[in-house]
């Protein structure tokens, strides 16, 4: 299950909205290791295509540095479809390169099903060519009890 603030599932529509027509990238970095997304970067669709997204290699390699330097993954890699339902395509399931990753779909297409988050926007795993959806859970904030060594996230 993904657990997702409202705030960046509004950063992620409206970075979706604002680059349609054209397909809009970026990740939702966070501290290694806790499957927690924090931090929002929105990426340039260096294909510049309403059917393909594509991260500039320079760009990228930027944002890792910049994540390593932070202690940070890439906890969400979201892009959006603009006539298609949110659901990873074939070329999405071939380029899927981080299996720890949570994939993020919206689509902006007109007939749009929403769903419990005010949006078609829904996650999947993808990991050796296999996709399986899961669970979106939006929160308010994240609230964490210590419970020793470990972190535990406490949804209240």
């Amino acid at each position: 299950m993904l657990v997702l603030r409202a705030d960046l599932v509004d950063e992620i529509v409206a970075h979706a909205r604002r680059d349609h027509p054209d397909e809009a990238c970026g990740v939702v970095a966070g501290p290694e290791g806790s499957d927690r997304p924090e931090r929002f970067v929105p990426m340039p669709n260096a294909a510049r295509s309403p059917t393909f997204y594509e991260f500039d290699s320079g760009d990228l390699l930027r944002l890792y540095r910049d994540m390593d330097s932070r202690d940070e993954v890439p906890v969400v890699i979201y892009h959006s479809h603009t006539a298609t339902e949110a659901y990873p395509s074939r070329t999405d399931i071939s380029y899927a390169s981080e299996p720890e990753a949570h994939y993020v779909l919206v689509s902006t297409r007109d007939d749009a099903e929403i769903n419990h988050t005010g949006h078609d926007l829904r996650s999947f795993r993808i990991s050796g060519g296999v996709v399986t959806e899961e669970e979106i859970q939006v929160v308010e904030s994240y609230m964490f009890a210590h419970t020793g060594s470990d972190d535990v996230p406490d949804h209240r």
